[in-house]
C-alpha cells in the first residue's frame, strides 16, 4: 500500500490462559485441551486490559484454549475472531500428553535436542506462524493493531521469525506466561521490533517454564 503510514502497525501476540495440562506440565501440542477455571478468569482479566489498546483485528488459533481466550476479548470490543490453523501449537508427536518428567525419562536424546519424535521442528513452526501473521497483516489498516491469541511455542518461534532472529538464537527469547503477551511494533524502514515481552498483570501464579512452555 503506497499510502500506508510506515512504522505504525502493531501486533499483540497473546498466549492462551491456563489449562489443566499446563498445571500438570503435560506437553499439549495440537491436543485440544480447554481452559480450566483459572484460565477462564485469566482470559477475562487480560481481555479487559487489551481492550484498552483498541485492537482493530482479532485472530486466533482454532484450538479451544486459544479460541476461548480470544473470545473473551471479542465480547468486549465487538470484533469478529478470525481463525487460522497455522497458528496452532507445535505438533508434539509422541510427546503429546506426556509430562515433562516422562519426556526426559523416555526420550533423553530428543529432549536434549528439544525435538519431539514424530513432531514438528522449530523451523517448521516458525515458518507457518510467521506466514499466518503476514497474511493477517495484508488486511490491517495503516495504524492498525492486530491481537493474535495463540500458544507458547508458536508465538515464540513465529515472533523470532518476524524479528529476523537467527535460528540458533531462538531459545534465548524467554517464553510467555499463561495469558500474557508480547508486542511487536513496525519499524519505519520495514520489519518489526520487540516493544514488550511477557506483559500482563495477573494475580494468580502463571506458568512460564522455558521447556514446558514450548509445547503448551
Amino acid at each position: 500500500m503506497s499510502d500506508r503510514v510506515p512504522g505504525k502497525r502493531r501486533i499483540v501476540l497473546w498466549r492462551h490462559g491456563q489449562t489443566a495440562w499446563n498445571v500438570e506440565q503435560r506437553f499439549q501440542g495440537k491436543s485440544d485441551i480447554p481452559l480450566d477455571e483459572t484460565g477462564v478468569r485469566q482470559a477475562a482479566r487480560a481481555a479487559r486490559l487489551l481492550a484498552g489498546l483498541r485492537p482493530t483485528a482479532l485472530l486466533a488459533s482454532p484450538l479451544q484454549r486459544a479460541s476461548d481466550t480470544a473470545r473473551a476479548l471479542s465480547e468486549i470490543v465487538g470484533l469478529t475472531v478470525r481463525y487460522d490453523p497455522d497458528l496452532m501449537e507445535r505438533d508434539g508427536g509422541r510427546w503429546e500428553g506426556l509430562t515433562a518428567a516422562e519426556i526426559r525419562e523416555r526420550y533423553p536424546d530428543e529432549h536434549a535436542a528439544w525435538q519431539p519424535p514424530g513432531g514438528e521442528t522449530g523451523a517448521q513452526v516458525a515458518k507457518r506462524v510467521s506466514a499466518a501473521l503476514d497474511r493477517a497483516l495484508d488486511d490491517l489498516p495503516p495504524t492498525g493493531l492486530l491481537v493474535v491469541a495463540s500458544h507458547g511455542a508458536a508465538i515464540r518461534l513465529g515472533m523470532s521469525a518476524m524479528l529476523g532472529l537467527p535460528e540458533e538464537t531462538w531459545d534465548r527469547l524467554g517464553g510467555l506466561s499463561n495469558c500474557c503477551w508480547s508486542v511487536l511494533g513496525e519499524r519505519r524502514n520495514g520489519g518489526w521490533r520487540l516493544v514488550e515481552h511477557n506483559a500482563g498483570t495477573l494475580p494468580e501464579p502463571v506458568l512460564s517454564d522455558d521447556r514446558t512452555e514450548n509445547g503448551t
